[in-house]
This record gives structure tokens, sequence and C-alpha cells, in this order.
């Protein structure tokens, strides 16, 4: 029962406030507020992109990462629970310092009732049992699912971004993070399109997926290990990043990255 209290509040924790053309308010950086970013794969959603400080003073072109649940990334006033990741901040502090260059972030919003399916790793299905694989497709969304978000991604939005602003355009150049759900997007892409990112940032990656009872929780951590093995990239083609805490849902995650972590190995 504590396990699915503390998933039901996950998931009512990436509800936003739903603010309209609201541009976030950063404190580095410039940034750019795209309105209902239309696409021929998924339904229209809000884009920002932050563009380095001196981007206006230099001729230089810059590595870009793209970032899901892109609401919660700069700024506290338009956020569910008055928090973000400070992106912006920790940008300034690391480039201050010298230990990064500059990069363009690309915040792609989340739809809330769409998110599942979006970040869900669609080709996975594949390696569940039947009855897991019934679950998951009911949970699914007839107008939207990992494999069109990804192509968004790839074929619509990168294009455009890469033709409006100075980007290293080369996968090398080129990273996918998210959080959460989010996390096991960004290792689904990576090994679906390893041509367009070539680093991945997973971050408390939701290995158990939705988590309701351990049996579908175990299903599905072992059907993301199965594509994993499958489906792995060359390791010079792609950088992987996963990391987690210890304390609420990221308690869970141990087990399962680490089983993970010797298929990378």
């Amino acid at each position: 029962m504590r396990l699915v209290i503390i998933c039901i509040l996950f998931f009512l924790s990436q509800q936003t406030i739903g603010q309209t053309n609201y541009t976030p308010q950063v404190s580095w950086g410039n940034i750019i507020h795209l309105k209902n970013f239309t696409s021929a794969y998924v339904p229209a959603r809000d884009v920002d992109i932050l563009l380095p400080a001196d981007y206006y003073t230099s001729t230089n072109r810059y590595p870009v990462v793209y970032m899901c649940d892109g609401q919660m990334l700069f700024d506290t006033t338009n956020t569910w629970n008055h928090q973000e990741w400070q992106v912006d901040e920790v940008q300034k502090r690391l480039v201050d310092s010298n230990k990064i260059s500059p990069f363009i972030v690309v915040a792609i919003h989340n739809i809330s009732r769409l998110r599942y399916a979006e970040l869900y790793p669609i080709g996975t299905i594949n390696y569940l049992p039947e009855a897991n694989k019934k679950l998951i497709k009911a949970r699914m969304s007839d107008s939207t699912d990992a494999n069109k978000f990804l192509t968004f991604i790839t074929k619509e939005l990168k294009l455009f971004v890469d033709n409006n602003y100075r980007t290293m355009t080369g996968a090398v150049h080129t990273c996918i993070a998210g959080s959460s759900m989010g996390g096991l997007f960004s290792w689904y892409a990576a090994c679906e399109s390893p041509m367009t990112f070539g680093k991945a940032i997973c971050l408390s990656t939701h290995w158990p997926g939705t988590n309701p009872t351990q049996n579908e929780a175990k299903a599905l951590s072992a059907s993301f290990q199965k594509y994993l093995a499958a489906r792995l990239p060359e390791p010079y083609e792609v950088k992987f990043w996963f990391g987690h805490g210890a304390k609420t849902l990221d308690s869970f995650y141990a087990p399962h990255q680490n089983k993970v972590n010797i298929l990378f190995r």
C-alpha cells in the first residue's frame, strides 16, 4: 500500500499549473518560449530554449541538451511544487568555474495526460508477458507514444533548432536528458537513435514502471533489461549517465539499476 501511495503522489507531482503564454524567468542566459510548437507526430506543446549568456555576443556554435518535462527546469512560478531543476543556475556555476563549456538547452514541456504514453519505452513491450503487455497497452494513448515522441524530437524539433540557432549538430554534441519516466525515455531514445544522441542523462530512472504491484514492477524492470541487452549501442557511439537518490521513490531503484549496470559493463 505504501508503494501505491508513493506512486500516486509521484504521478500527481508531474501535473503543472498550466499557465499559458508564460515565458520562464532565468538568472543566466537568454530564454525563448515557443508556444504550441506543432508536430505531425504528436500533439502540440510548449518548448523553451535556453541560449547561453554569450550567445548574442559571440559567433560560437554550441552543443545541445534536449530535456524532458521542460516546464520544471527554470522557474518555480510555473511548477506544481514551486521548485525547479535550476538548470540555468547550475550551468552558470559550471561555466564560470571552467568545468564545462556553455550549451543550449531545449526544454520540451510535457502534456500531463500524455506523459506516461510518450515517455514509456514502447519498444520494450515485446519483452513483457502477455498479461503485462495488455495492461501497458491499456494505459497508452491512441494519439501518441514514445516512438512518435522520439520522431517529433529527431525529425522536427531538432531540425528547427539546428536551422535557427548556432548548434553543433553531430551526435557527439547532442544529449537527451530526463528524470524518472524521462530517464526511461532518455536511454530508450539513445538506443533507438544513437546517430542523433551521443549522450543520455538518466536521472532517477523509473525502472519499476508504474509500480502498482511488486509482480508488475519485476516484469517491467525485466523487460527494460532484456531490451537493453539486445539494443545497447556500441560503447564508442553513446555515453550514458545514470544516477538516483536513496529516499522516497528513489529508494526502490537501486536493485534495478544495479542489474542494468552489469549489462552496461
